[in-house]
């Protein structure tokens, strides 16, 4: 590889390049097209499959394709009228509602840290250190993904040299590349120290147990308590997740994916008084409509839903709290 392609390589995230190729696989061998393509081979391509795929996933293929004929050198078929007009009937026959991952609640946060603080407590006694690593570790990633609110690629990619730790104060966590920086400036994200459910402790004490001075911060833990030298691979993360309230008691766990954590941080925040524009500074969304996507919207008719019978408690009448989590 010449020093112009590595930095070619490098300018593009590696789950774009592994999906791009995947897509374009598919083209060339399941469905037997040839490329460069016309238009009209990729329209009939879109028909093909415009009943067993979902339409996000035709128009990632679509990207992956127009991607492969801009490299090469070739005009891009998928801009032509036709391919517009067939995604537009597709659209129309084959409407589907977008499915969107069960947000986590805080009780259920408190429910998983209570479970993994009894079992590393019980592992220790027993002198199980591969059983403890993995809790530990397990415990500063639901946490840290709850409170600043991050995506499942953000996690795995966290590296231990680009966070920050001020004891009792909070953290700061320097992400070099997100989902929408195109600019590849990079993004730093502030997490405060809590109360309660603290991240910043529960990171702490993780990268303390592990020995951790630089590289990824979660790692794969094998039977023998050893840590993996990469960060753990995204595909393994939702196993890891399910797995982990499964175990916690926590209903409906198959329910819950990687952006879950994300998702119930978001209602946790509109709950408590977060208004939108401090919520988007806070998890880094750009724009509102990627922010609306993540928030559910609130219940207004709870209180005529309610029993005439059933009496009010304080908690009730009082209304949410405002603010941000209590800090230290």
């Amino acid at each position: 590889m010449t020093d112009v392609e590595r930095y070619i390589s490098a300018g593009e995230r590696e789950n774009t390049r592994r999906s791009y190729r995947s897509a374009v696989l598919h083209f060339e061998v399941e469905h037997g097209g040839f490329l460069p393509a016309s238009s009209d081979a990729i329209c009939g391509y879109l028909v093909k499959y415009a009943g067993s795929l979902a339409i996000n996933t035709l128009l990632q293929r679509l990207a992956a394709l127009a991607n492969w004929h801009v490299e090469h050198g070739f005009p891009d078929p998928t801009k032509a009228p036709t391919v517009r007009k067939v995604l537009k009937g597709i659209r129309t026959l084959h409407p589907a509602h977008e499915k969107q991952a069960r947000p986590m609640q805080i009780q259920q946060v408190q429910q998983v840290v209570t479970w993994l603080d009894a079992a590393i407590e019980a592992a220790a006694r027993n002198g199980e250190i591969t059983i403890v690593k993995r809790h530990t570790r397990n415990k500063a990633l639901l946490l840290l993904g709850f409170w600043r609110g991050f995506r499942g690629d953000e996690l795995t990619r966290l590296q231990v040299q680009f966070v920050s730790v001020a004891p009792g104060e909070g953290m700061t966590c320097y992400l070099p590349q997100t989902k929408g920086d195109r600019a590849m400036l990079g993004s730093t994200f502030h997490t405060p120290a809590l109360k309660a459910l603290c991240p910043v402790d529960a990171y702490m004490a993780w990268i303390e147990l592990a020995g951790l001075s630089e590289g990824a911060v979660f790692r794969a833990v094998d039977r023998w308590g050893h840590l993996g030298e990469q960060g753990l691979h995204i595909n393994s993360l939702v196993p890891l997740l399910r797995n982990l309230f499964t175990a916690a008691g926590v209903s409906s766990p198959r329910q819950f994916s990687g952006h879950s954590l994300r998702r119930g941080f978001a209602n946790w925040a509109t709950s408590n008084g977060w208004d939108l524009k401090t919520l988007m500074q806070y998890v880094g969304w750009r724009d509102v409509h990627s922010a609306m996507r993540y928030l559910d919207a609130s219940d207004a008719f709870r209180d005529l839903r309610k029993s005439a019978s059933q009496p009010e408690s304080p908690a009730e009448h009082a209304g949410p709290s405002t603010g941000p989590p209590a800090q230290r």
